[in-house]
């Protein structure tokens, strides 16, 4: 596994689920993933081989289809959110116990998080079951590039193609990317989207619709990968499969 005890600012750390089926979401997951599901009184935690990967939490006014939300780790909380209100974003929920739930100019939400002593995100990133990237989709790839680059100390690298997508490095590597809308995704609101690794990613397709879910983005080979797009059952929110290249 591929351990993890600290992120530079700016990289996803933590994902959570809220969602109105919480128990069906678990079971999904579980069943698909591999997760062990343990009740934290009120949420769910869920590991791998005892390591915390994701949260999944009971929301009765959770919106549906529900949405994973990606924590952005910060070193300081009260800067990040200084540069928020500059950049003309959102601040939705808090701040409360190193949290605080936002938004970027286009509507696409996000989580800001200052890692603690008593948990630091992520246990384990980039292996089977675990999250392996983020991007956020946006309708304007240049505002989007110019708020995240406001809040982080991202460089930004457009990669060539015809989709227009920057990654953003972060401590010297690659942390998450922006992809730019297109008429493809008319009628999708501005969103995070995470991934989460799989070995076999033909096989965990098939997998997920055996556990009832949609899979409105068949798997794809890319330069990053063999893709798919899920939408998991019950209300449950999209995410992506990646299996790694190599």
């Amino acid at each position: 596994m591929a351990e993890r005890t600290g992120y530079a600012d700016g990289a996803p750390c933590w994902a959570q689920l809220l969602t109105r089926d919480a128990v069906a979401a678990e079971r999904f997951y579980s069943g698909l993933l591999g997760w062990e599901c343990r009740d934290q009184g009120g949420w769910t935690m869920a590991c791998l081989d005892g390591r915390p990967v994701a949260a999944i939490t009971p929301d009765p006014d959770a919106a549906d289809p529900a949405a994973w939300t990606v924590y952005l780790a910060t070193a300081d909380l009260e800067a990040a959110l200084a540069a928020l209100d500059a950049s003309e974003g959102t601040l939705i929920e808090g701040p409360a116990a190193g949290y605080a739930l936002a938004a970027d100019p286009a509507g696409a939400r996000f989580a800001l998080y200052q890692p603690g002593a008593a948990f630091a995100g992520a246990g384990v990133v980039a292996e089977p079951g675990a999250m392996s990237w983020a991007e956020v989709n946006v309708p304007d790839g240049k505002a989007a590039d110019a708020f995240y680059g406001a809040l982080f100390p991202y460089d930004v690298r457009q990669v060539p193609g015809p989709i227009d997508y920057a990654v953003y490095d972060a401590g010297g590597e690659p942390v998450c990317g922006r992809l730019q809308m297109d008429r493809l995704w008319e009628g999708v609101a501005p969103h995070w989207m995470v991934y989460f690794d799989v070995a076999d990613l033909d096989a965990a397709v098939t997998r997920a619709a055996e556990l009832g879910a949609e899979v409105p983005v068949p798997p794809f080979d890319s330069p990053h990968g063999r893709l798919a797009v899920v939408h998991h059952p019950a209300g449950g929110g999209f995410f992506s499969l990646r299996r790694p290249p190599g």
